[in-house]
């Protein structure tokens, strides 16, 4: 199987997202995943499938594929007239004027542009310019057995042109002059869809600005064969890992980058939502798209593309707004169905009004034109996708990434939250407070210790390590880690090391008030403590969790008394400590179990019990957010935004029920109002344009609601 993710052009509504995931379904494809707010699609193709082949297929059903992979590049189809809604818009708005103003002021009634075949010449480039967008996607989804929304449009469209033109014909023309209904339907839908384009431009704005931050000049260093250096600009987009640039004051970091000289302040806002700039000097990370904003360094490039911390974020948000939590997928049912009902309540309008009442074969038209034009499935299409967008574009500014949908939706129901210690309500920067040894010497011990450690990722062990580096280790016969215990290496003497928590030899060592044991051949040689202080936002988070009825568990492995008195300083009621990794897992699952349970860990030991949570939440650095373990990552070590993405989580669920709500009461009272006759075509055109950009305006709502 090949991962394919295309752009593809021509989507405008859920329905047209589910006739190119049916298409690609049929043909096999796996996976498939179809986000038309983005205008991207991706799946898994058999190697046996040609890509033309596809492409082809989609281009058959009206969409155009803009690249593949950045290998295959096809121009893009522009319709017959016009490239835009707003040009359209535009030109079809100068003969429209006409004609309404013809039916709408009493004083036209009688002029020369009441006659029917002025109106005629009016209407027939509206018509046309209306049927080369709407009625080729009509006849596209057709084709793909998934009928959209402009099947709508272009029939009831189509009825009031040619019910006018044959009157027009046999001369009865002002008995059927509705040339003003088609003209104003095709006019003010392509209104409504130019404001929906915009308002979901705006929907994206986080996450474009991040995408353009990617899309920069670099200043590539290069060196000549006298070893001279050569500085030359190059788009950031062409930079490879390992080559050499020089980054400016004032100017953007082109791509992850490691400092080889110069020391800078760094904005790093962009990923972090922080503003304060941030120290940075030689062996420090810079991140793509973050601004120097005083001094110059020079750097290599550490990872480029999808491998960036920005690509990582992008790509992450882009796969999680693709995907569909519960709700949207009952709205793409509902909007399956929806059309062909849609059809039938309109033709039943037109026979139950001509037959059954007085108004006559042209008013019941007018009745049966309305319902068609009233009718928005995009509502409901759109209703989950535009909250999404919005919601996953204010976390990623904010430095959160949520993995997938079903993260958001299930915020709501969070009942308590489980925090790991080390790293996570401590800062995880551990300094040696003091030790003890016996029978070697303090060099031996040193030494040692810091042998064993230096194989070991976890933050005591990295503060061993750093402390107590020294350039002649010693060597170990085999050495590996028990995970949740410590370090155990056989030394080239046959002497046995251990090094770790008091767990490692509980019938050798009496008391477990320190931190580290060291042993040799199960005999305690000594001891080492570390200080680990307390992150300055654990308080606050914790304080808020409370006021939201969220009870804060405090699980670790480390001792009960140590973590007792982390608790009391936080106000943390349960403790749960001396846990090994896999007690945390079991411990995790019987809460997870009896309530939904957040898991908030540093993402390393804690990996079991992150994936058994029902939401589990790593706090991490920039250069470890690709972590699988967990649905949602905090930037930065961000427990700071914990409230933020709980908060977030359980507002953009609101906000997709209030655009349901909407989506549904809209259409259950507005295609009854329309098949009694109590709304005109033109109307109902203008509503169900505006139906949209009500939806959108309040998902956009989001960008600025407080959420905590």
């Amino acid at each position: 199987m090949e991962q394919i993710n295309w752009d593809v052009d021509g989507m405008s509504c859920t329905n047209c997202a589910l006739s190119i995931e049916k298409y690609l379904q049929e043909k096999g494809m796996e996976n498939v995943k179809v986000n038309f707010i983005q205008r991207k699609v991706s799946f898994d193709k058999k190697e046996e499938m040609a890509a033309p082949e596809l492409v082809k297929g989609l281009a058959g059903l009206g969409y155009t594929v803009i690249n593949k992979e950045g290998q295959l590049k096809q121009k893009k189809r522009k319709f017959l007239f016009f490239n835009n809604h707003l040009q359209r818009f535009i030109f079809c708005g100068i003969f429209t004027l006409p004609l309404l103003a013809s039916h709408m002021i009493p004083a036209l009634h009688d002029s020369v542009l009441m006659n029917p075949y002025l109106q005629l010449c009016l209407a027939i480039p509206v018509y046309f310019v209306g049927m080369d967008f709407f009625g080729r996607s009509a006849f596209n989804s057709m084709r793909s057995g998934v009928l959209n929304m402009n099947v709508l449009i272009a029939l009831g469209a189509t009825a009031a042109f040619f019910y006018s033109l044959y009157g027009t014909l046999t001369g009865k023309g002002m008995d059927f002059m509705f040339y003003e209904t088609a003209t104003t339907i095709l006019t003010l839908v392509f209104l409504g869809n130019y404001m929906e384009d915009r308002s979901m431009e705006v929907t994206q704005n986080a996450l474009n600005k991040l995408a353009r931050t990617q899309k920069s000049m670099a200043n590539m260093i290069a060196y000549d064969d006298q070893h001279n250096e050569n500085i030359f600009p190059i788009e950031s987009s062409l930079l490879k890992t390992g080559d050499l640039i020089l980054i400016k004051e004032g100017e953007p970091v082109p791509m992850d980058s490691k400092i080889l000289w110069g020391d800078v302040l760094v904005n790093e806002s962009i990923i972090s939502g922080e503003s304060l700039p941030v120290q940075k000097k030689m062996n420090d990370f810079l991140i793509g798209g973050s601004l120097i904003e005083q001094g110059t360094v020079k750097a290599y490039v550490t990872a480029t593309g999808e491998d960036s911390v920005l690509g990582n974020i992008l790509k992450l948000a882009g796969n999680a707004m693709a995907e569909k939590p519960p709700m949207q997928q009952l709205a793409d049912k509902i909007s399956a169905i929806f059309i062909p009902t849609v059809l039938l309540i309109a033709l039943a309008t037109l026979l139950g009004n001509y037959f059954f009442t007085s108004i006559g074969f042209g008013n019941s038209l007018l009745r049966s034109i309305a319902v068609l034009v009233i009718a928005c499935p995009c509502a409901m299409g759109l209703a989950t996708p535009a909250a999404i967008a919005v919601g996953m574009g204010r976390a990623a500014r904010n430095g959160i990434l949520f993995k997938n949908t079903r993260s958001l939706e299930t915020f709501k129901d969070i009942k308590q939250v489980v925090f790991d210690k080390t790293g996570t309500l401590t800062t995880g920067k551990f300094k040696i407070r003091q030790y003890h040894f016996s029978q070697i010497s303090e060099e031996q011990f040193k030494n040692i210790a810091y042998s064993l450690e230096k194989y070991s990722n976890h933050p005591i062990a990295k503060c061993i390590a750093m402390e107590w580096k020294i350039n002649k280790a010693l060597h170990f016969s085999s050495v590996k880690e028990i995970k949740g215990l410590g370090m155990e290496a056989l030394s080239e003497n046959g002497d046995t090391w251990k090094i770790g928590s008091f767990k490692i030899a509980p019938d050798v060592i009496m008391d477990n008030d320190h931190n580290l044991y060291l042993l040799r051949n199960n005999e305690l040689i000594g001891w080492i403590d570390v200080m680990d202080d307390i992150r300055p936002e654990a308080g606050t988070v914790i304080s808020f969790l409370k006021e939201k009825g969220i009870q804060a568990i405090l699980l670790s492995g480390d001792t009960y008394k140590k973590c007792e008195l982390v608790a009391s300083q936080l106000n943390i009621d349960t403790v749960i400590a001396e846990q090994s990794p896999q007690e945390k897992l079991n411990k995790i699952a019987d809460l997870s179990a009896s309530m939904p349970t957040v898991m908030v860990g540093d993402g390393i030991n804690d990996a079991p019990a992150l994936a058994k949570a029902t939401i589990g939440i790593s706090l991490s650095e920039a250069s470890q957010i690709a972590m699988q373990n967990a649905q949602v990552v905090l930037l930065n070590h961000g427990l700071a935004k914990l409230p933020i993405a709980l908060g977030l989580g359980k507002h953009t669920y609101l906000t997709i029920k209030q655009n349901l709500f909407w989506a549904f009461l809209y259409n259950i009272i507005a295609l009854p109002v329309a098949a009694f006759g109590y709304l005109s075509p033109t109307f109902g055109a203008l509503v169900m344009g505006l139906s949209d950009v009500v939806l959108a305006i309040n998902s956009v709502r989001l960008k600025w609601k407080k959420v905590t």
